[in-house]
């Protein structure tokens, strides 16, 4: 008759010699090695299986490293790239010169791990000039990469010292293109990003408000601001817009002139006479960039433009004839 087996609870009292001879995390290793040796070894075998990643995690410098987190991530080594982090962590302990941990701040980042990167920064303070922006230019960039907005705006914040215009300027990278040549945005416009994430609405429009007062730029900053000043009277709102539309035309950015007039008219909805006159610019203008997708948006909330519906839509069928979707714009339309 086969003999029924106590509980495994039960059967670990029965040897009371283990928890004497062995330090509580030495006994729950061996227990983790009892009941799945595969996981433990498995652990172990980026740097058990491999002496040269041995080898280079004990004597790496930050280039070697550097290139062995860039093949991690092709290969999708999760547990050889988390190794590598927590090396580069540790690789130059404080206190450092600038360039090195401005350098390992840079590893880090290669290595997808920007609060590592925030770490190492966190080590040094360098005083004003060029090696502070440095450092603080690659402290936005760790606070970004890690989505810590606060951070982030704190870092742009430090970098403006009291002059937002100087943040214009200023292109850091947000993207990289595919033959590695980054892809830019203006400080000014990232810092009103992260005030908008963080819920300042009124300061994210105030910085962008403070860019450079001509060009494109300024109307999609001045559209973007009417957008983030909650409660703003209807005759600023107004003026705000107009001076965008004067940049934007002025530039000859008619879809962005065309995305203004939508916003003004959106914001005219309890204007009767400036939802007409807003209207009548937006037809005009979409005749004269032969948009009949556009004049057909505004043309259906009209029932007596039911005769010129019709024919948009069958415009609209072929988007490379003459006032297709597709179809090349004309020149210097007015709005």
């Amino acid at each position: 008759m086969p003999t029924s087996r106590a509980p495994f609870s039960q059967r670990a009292r029965s040897v009371p010699s283990l928890g004497r001879s062995l330090g509580l995390g030495v006994a729950l290793l061996a227990l983790g090695t009892w009941m799945a040796p595969g996981a433990v070894r498995a652990a172990a075998a980026p740097t058990a299986a491999d002496p040269a990643f041995a080898a280079l995690l004990r004597q790496g410098d930050l280039t070697a490293l550097d290139g062995a987190c860039v093949a991690a991530l092709q290969q999708g080594d999760g547990p050889r790239l988390r190794q590598l982090q927590q090396r580069l962590l540790t690789i130059h302990p404080a206190p450092q010169p600038l360039a090195v941990v401005l350098a390992n701040a840079h590893g880090l980042l290669s290595c997808q791990a920007p609060d590592g990167a925030l770490q190492v920064l966190g080590r040094i303070s360098p005083a004003a000039g060029p090696e502070r922006s440095q450092w603080l230019q690659l402290q936005w960039r760790a606070a970004q990469a890690g989505l810590h907005h606060g951070l982030a705006a704190a870092a742009l914040e430090r970098l403006a010292a009291g002059d937002l215009a100087r943040l214009a300027a200023l292109e850091l990278p947000v993207a990289q293109r595919q033959d590695g040549t980054a892809v830019t945005r203006p400080a000014l416009d990232l810092l009103a990003g992260h005030l908008e994430s963080l819920g300042q609405r009124q300061r994210a429009a105030e910085v962008l408000l403070a860019g450079r007062p001509s060009g494109p730029v300024a109307a999609e900053r001045l559209a973007q601001a009417v957008l983030l000043l909650d409660g703003l009277p209807a005759v600023e709102q107004e003026r705000l817009l107009e001076l965008a539309l004067e940049q934007a035309a002025a530039a000859g950015s008619w879809g962005l002139v065309a995305q203004i007039l939508d916003q003004q008219l959106a914001l005219a909805g309890s204007s009767p006479q400036a939802s007409a006159r807003a209207a009548e610019r937006r037809l005009r203008l979409s005749g004269g960039l032969d948009d009949a997708y556009g004049e057909w948006l505004w043309r259906r909330r009209d029932p007596a433009s039911l005769t010129r519906q019709g024919e948009l839509e069958r415009q609209l069928r072929s988007p490379r004839s003459p006032g297709g979707h597709a179809a090349p714009p004309t020149s210097d339309p007015q709005p």
